[in-house]
């Protein structure tokens, strides 16, 4: 995909004209209108177009009753304030991750991705059976919303860079766009982080204002055209293993709603969360192919050095969040450590093995 036609097509800016003609939500002979900002471009693979059919599967669950209306990333408010939006009723609904809200609570990151955590099924089973949306839970209700998982990019890469990396030294003084506690993990391995909205890294590592960037992986980074600047990829995220989205919604508003249409957005949110997954599960290899095949992108492996240290300084961060005076952010790094403990073992004991052994044994 041509980034250009893509950017143009996705529409970034025009906050001030779509803002101005706002109306509030409709409410009509029994049905209502929702808007729900994104931090992501319009028609974004797997993101953006999860988002927007997310709020359609809403929009026909509901025969019309409660319609999404969905704003993209610039179209209402910048892409980094959309939960702020919620929060100051500037919308009803917002799609986004977590992590990106962690100046408000350092815990929100936990329900996005850790550094050397969980894996996408085992970030599933804390959330639904070891009482991660209960604990997500007391932490939205302090600013009023509610949040849903909402899609899933599994294991994404770890970025694009300039230089190839040879040692741990070469990370020095990188400036380089990731954000969330992974983010602190590579500050703590000597980059210089920053986090920028998706149709903002290009221009940076365009500019040379950036050295190097990830976003999620291979589907989404050939849209942004990540590969006509930087043609070293380095595989895998040790800071993302299995990205969450989330639908968050204004709480008091969700509770007014009918018990079935509190219900539809629930399983609606439900359902994309592994709807996305499965979008990225199937695109990021066909993606991988015309990056190598058609753009000459090397994929290469992070340094051993590189992977021990951040799983080092993984530790750390996480470390220093379980000893939080926030009572929030401690329960949060308990409860996902204690999860972690358990599901990681059929994780290395059963999937780790088998495909270890695929790998090796399997050849059609």
């Amino acid at each position: 995909m041509d980034r250009r036609s893509f950017i143009k097509r996705a529409g970034v800016a025009g906050v001030g004209a779509t803002a101005a003609t706002l109306a509030a939500p409709a409410i009509a002979q029994g049905n209502i209108t929702w808007r729900m900002v994104t931090t992501w471009p319009k028609n974004f693979p797997g993101l953006g177009v999860g988002a927007q059919r997310l709020a359609d599967r809403v929009t026909a669950a509901s025969g019309g009753r409660l319609t999404v209306q969905v704003y993209s990333a610039g179209e209402l408010v910048p892409p980094l304030q959309s939960l702020d939006a919620v929060i100051d009723g500037t919308a009803e609904m917002s799609h986004g991750a977590a992590y990106y809200w962690q100046n408000k609570s350092p815990a929100l990151s936990f329900f996005t991705g850790v550094p050397y955590g969980m894996t996408t099924p085992e970030l599933t089973a804390w959330m639904r059976y070891m009482g991660g949306q209960e604990i997500w839970d007391e932490i939205y209700d302090q600013f009023g919303v509610q949040g849903f998982l909402s899609g899933n990019t599994g294991t994404q890469t770890g970025g694009w860079f300039r230089d190839e990396l040879k040692s741990l030294e070469d990370i020095k003084g990188v400036r380089f766009r990731t954000p969330g506690l992974g983010g602190r993990v590579w500050e703590k391995l000597g980059a210089t982080v920053t986090n920028m909205a998706a149709g903002e890294i290009f221009q940076a590592l365009q500019s040379g204002t950036l050295d190097a960037a990830e976003f999620v992986g291979p589907y989404n980074d050939l849209a942004l055209g990540f590969h006509q600047v930087a043609k070293n990829y380095y595989m895998p995220s040790f800071v993302e293993s299995g990205l969450a989205t989330e639908l968050v919604v204004d709480k008091k508003k969700y509770q007014e709603l009918p018990d079935d249409l509190q219900a539809i957005i629930r399983d609606v949110a439900q359902a994309e969360y592994d709807q996305v997954s499965a979008d990225f599960i199937a695109n990021d290899p066909r993606a991988l192919r015309t990056l190598v095949n058609d753009h000459g992108v090397t994929v290469r492996n992070f340094p051993d050095d590189i992977m021990e240290a951040g799983a080092n300084a993984s530790v750390e961060v996480i470390q220093e969040l379980r000893e939080s005076d926030d009572p929030l952010v401690k329960k949060t790094a308990e409860s996902f450590i204690e999860a972690l403990g358990l599901v990681r073992e059929r994780t290395e004991k059963i999937d780790g093995p088998y495909v270890t052994a695929r790998q090796r044994f399997l050849k059609y």
